[in-house]
């Protein structure tokens, strides 16, 4: 007999990602779901799993999708996607429900967020707590059985959540808060998230309901940060509460003193104005508790940093695509959407070999920088936090290798081939598409770099734009093509 086959939706994203590995270490047949396949091509298991491509919104692929799936996961959420992104989850779920329905699918199982008690005003709860509630009522609505797991804050290497935490405490000794640092919430740890999933693969069929998920422990925010200061090896931080700052502008503090842009921030905040506390713990009958207990608030704060320390982040918050960033591939063809396409090429022969040459290019960005003008960088990074982009401070998943689909400060990795090419995506704020381009070959022995970096631009103030930064592409490109080089050669 088979093993169960498992769909998993959002499998480019931060938990999706993760939980295929899970799938497969606890035996069964995994098939994902994704828009653009191949952003999915480097994970480390690609080769052991069926990829289909599909846009959530289109019945027929997401039928097509679900052919054969005993059990499917839904991880899709239009977080941070804009002001329509309620309209956006109602109908994904039910454009899902009813393809899995007609599929036969014998189980959904639906990570949703853990929100005010029963009988609160709806006031009480965020417009992204009340969307994923309504998605969870949906599924559970149709003819499918579903699970619907409610958590608070996860606590992960790489999570959003973990992030902002990490980035507060660490960066800001004495903190000005809003009100919402008091409220309580009961965080859980990454790990028994994924063990939830897992163990909802095999609920009985009559199961159709949802449950509250948490950890052992339930802390205020400020406990929460004061928690992390002392595992990290912090000072003690001082927090003083001020009533008056509202949850757009905290978002936009976060967005500023943390890699988590205000798009993000903005619902992630909104979440944490009302107290998110389990109020039972019924999965248990189900997917018992560990015999170690659960994951401790302290202890998933001690894995989540061994994993950054050793650079072992499976995947980030940043995984999934960032919402408003371009998505169009690389134009090859200048007349390409009837347009002007912008370049810019810089080329050397470093005397270093294509190998070396190759190290340095895929361990670009992040801690490395982009070896030119660090200010010009920094303050471009600035600007775009600012006007709401994601800034530089996303960094990296992994400080030496780069796999499609990668965020790389506010680049999105498009593609590498190994040895030979890597090109970059922009996802800052900009009025056009940009991609940043290099190559490395061996021409008869001779060592050939080329770095192109191209912009479409969008309506007039595209072009203005491309023409006031063209006088510093010499001092960015070129000192970029320059120090390459030299770090190669080194």
């Amino acid at each position: 007999m088979n093993a169960p086959l498992c769909l998993v939706t959002g499998s480019t994203g931060y938990l999706g990602g993760r939980l295929v590995t899970e799938l497969l270490a606890a035996g069964h047949r995994v098939r994902c779901m994704a828009r653009t396949p191949a952003k999915l091509r480097d994970h480390p298991w690609a080769d052991q799993v069926e990829i289909v491509r599909a846009d959530a919104l289109d019945p027929a692929a997401v039928r097509h999708a679900l052919d054969g799936v005993d059990v499917a996961y839904y991880l899709i959420h239009a977080l941070g996607s804009g002001p329509r992104f309620a309209d956006t989850d109602r109908e994904t779920a039910r454009v899902f429900a009813e393809a899995a329905e007609d599929a036969g699918v014998g189980r959904l199982v639906y990570l949703g967020g853990l929100g005010p008690a029963a009988g609160s005003s709806a006031r009480d709860s965020s417009p992204h707590l009340r969307s994923r509630a309504e998605v969870g009522e949906i599924l559970l609505a149709g003819a499918v059985p579903t699970a619907v797991l409610r958590a608070a804050v996860i606590i992960g290497s790489g999570s959003a959540s973990f992030e902002m935490l990490r980035y507060l405490t660490e960066r800001l000794p004495v903190m000005v808060t809003p009100r919402w640092v008091t409220s309580r919430i009961q965080p859980i740890a990454v790990r028994d998230v994924l063990r939830y999933l897992v163990g909802c693969a095999t609920l009985p069929p009559d199961v159709n309901r949802a449950f509250d998920i948490g950890g052992p422990d339930v802390l205020t925010y400020e406990q929460m940060m004061q928690r992390y200061a002392a595992v990290a090896g912090l000072r003690r931080r001082r927090v003083l509460p001020v009533p008056m700052l509202s949850p757009w502008l905290s978002s936009h503090w976060v967005g500023l003193i943390t890699p988590v842009p205000g798009a993000l921030a903005r619902p992630l905040v909104e979440s944490l104005r009302s107290e998110v506390v389990c109020h039972e713990h019924d999965i248990a009958r189900y997917v018992p508790d560990p015999p170690e207990g659960l994951i401790g608030f302290d202890r998933a704060l001690e894995l989540a940093l061994t994993r950054i320390r050793d650079a072992d982040v499976a995947t980030r918050w940043s995984s999934a695509a960032t919402a408003g960033a371009p998505s169009d591939p690389l134009p090859t063809d200048p007349d390409w959407s009837g347009g002007t396409l912008y370049e810019d090429v810089r080329e050397a022969e470093p005397a270093a070999s294509p190998a070396a040459v190759w190290r340095v290019i895929e361990g670009i960005g992040g801690g490395n920088g982009w070896y030119s003008w660090p200010l010009a960088w920094s303050v471009r990074g600035a600007l775009d936090r600012i006007v709401g982009g994601v800034g530089l401070r996303r960094g990296r998943r992994d400080p030496h290798r780069l796999r499609v689909g990668d965020s790389l400060d506010f680049w999105r990795v498009e593609e590498v081939v190994p040895g030979r090419l890597l090109r970059l995506r922009a996802e800052m704020r900009l009025p056009g598409l940009a991609w940043l381009e290099f190559s490395v070959t061996d021409r008869d022995g001779t060592t050939h770099y080329r770095q192109r970096a191209l912009f479409h631009p969008r309506g007039l103030f595209g072009h203005a734009y491309w023409w006031a930064v063209f006088p510093f592409h010499g001092i960015v490109f070129g000192g970029m093509r320059r120090g390459i080089a030299r770090a190669a050669e080194r």
